[in-house]
């Protein structure tokens, strides 16, 4: 078992990694001494894990679960609505922590929930996709969609801890997994070359689920996140950098209506084009292009999403949260290792858009 810690001022937390972690749910969240503990997670994930997790959880304090329907067409505020509910009709109080048992759906969700239920419960995040346990579940942004954009609705609430089990990784489809690979090259783009070069050389062993290396990366990504959320927890300004390929990757979300394309493979995509744009901005050359489209592939993700309205892309991404007075922010590499900030003009936007097969 590894140990992240977030160093935050107000609330630092520990993230947790290895296997077998969600038979010994009890231990992580017996010392915060719970009133009660309510379960959230989704159709699939609950016939697979729910019942273990109660079972463990049930010795600690009164425990109850709330099931919501699966994807991220259910990632709006019926569904807070719906957590919300069960968490008054369990009588659930100031004191109750809430589990939030899935991928980063789920835990946005119940993260989101718990962050205005009562002004704010303890939420515990046990995220079961590689996706969640590099990325989503960890750093305390949690939210959700609106029609018109993507994450337009949320509020920042860092959980109390995060418990990832390694080992219920091996329930994931391949599509699940590579998803969660998008953001495991995110991290060694935008902060360490040689986790990234790691990555791509380790490949092979993360897409085969070899516990080690998966293990390695979860905890690396972790880290990476962890520094830069201790140092701005808000996104005020570095924490900007974790973004890299988002904007690109929200506006195909949006455009292909949420849940046709998972997040990571939307990310994915976005990478590549925030690479090439990054490129025609004059910051990398175009090897460095071909690397992040190789490693993409390699990660049986998609590099090109073709056919897609560049007017529609530009508009949404005018509506994303990064957006400043209509004008679209981009996370742009320096070199694979380091990310900044910047605005780009509309004429190398849509270059680059079209090169990538959007009309």
């Amino acid at each position: 078992m590894q140990r992240v810690t977030v160093e935050l001022a107000e609330h630092p937390y520990d993230i947790w990694i290895g296997p077998g972690l969600i038979g010994r749910l009890d231990e992580f969240i017996a010392p915060l001494a719970p009133t009660s503990i309510h379960i959230v997670t989704n159709a699939t994930v609950g016939a697979l894990f729910g019942d273990s997790a109660r079972i463990t959880c049930k010795p600690v304090a009164a425990t109850s679960c709330c099931t919501i329907a699966d994807g991220e067409a259910v990632k709006d505020l019926h569904t807070v609505s719906q957590v919300i509910d069960a968490l008054v009709k369990a009588r659930a109080d100031r004191g109750s922590v809430v589990v939030a048992l899935g991928g980063g759906v789920v835990g946005d969700i119940a993260g989101f929930a718990a962050a205005v239920f009562m002004r704010g419960v303890r939420v515990v995040q046990v995220p079961t996709t590689l996706l969640a346990q590099v990325d989503s579940s960890v750093g305390g942004k949690t939210g959700v969609n609106h029609p018109s954009g993507k994450n337009l609705i949320g509020a920042f609430h860092q959980p109390a801890m995060v418990v990832s089990d390694t080992s219920l990784l091996r329930s994931l489809p391949d599509r699940e997994l590579s998803a969660g690979l998008a953001e495991v090259l995110k991290h060694g783009l935008v902060a360490d070359q040689e986790y990234f070069n790691r990555t791509v050389r380790d490949m092979p062993a993360l897409l085969a689920l070899d516990g080690e290396a998966l293990s390695n990366a979860i905890a690396r990504s972790c880290q990476i996140k962890a520094g830069i959320v201790g140092r701005d927890e808000r996104e005020r300004h570095e924490r900007a950098v974790l973004n890299l390929g988002h904007t690109f990757a929200h506006a195909i979300e949006a455009v292909t209506g949420f849940g046709r394309w998972l997040h990571g493979e939307a990310v994915g995509c976005g990478l590549c084009l925030a690479a090439d744009l990054s490129s025609r901005l004059g910051l990398i050359a175009a090897a460095d292009v071909e690397r992040v489209a190789d490693a993409v592939v390699q990660a049986r993700l998609p590099a090109r999403i073709e056919g897609l309205s560049k007017l529609a892309a530009i508009e949404a991404m005018r509506g994303d949260k990064k957006a400043h007075a209509g004008r679209i922010r981009f996370i742009v590499l320096e070199r694979i290792g380091r990310a900044r900030q910047t605005e780009a003009p509309d004429a190398l936007i849509e270059a680059t858009l079209s090169a990538a097969g959007y009309q």
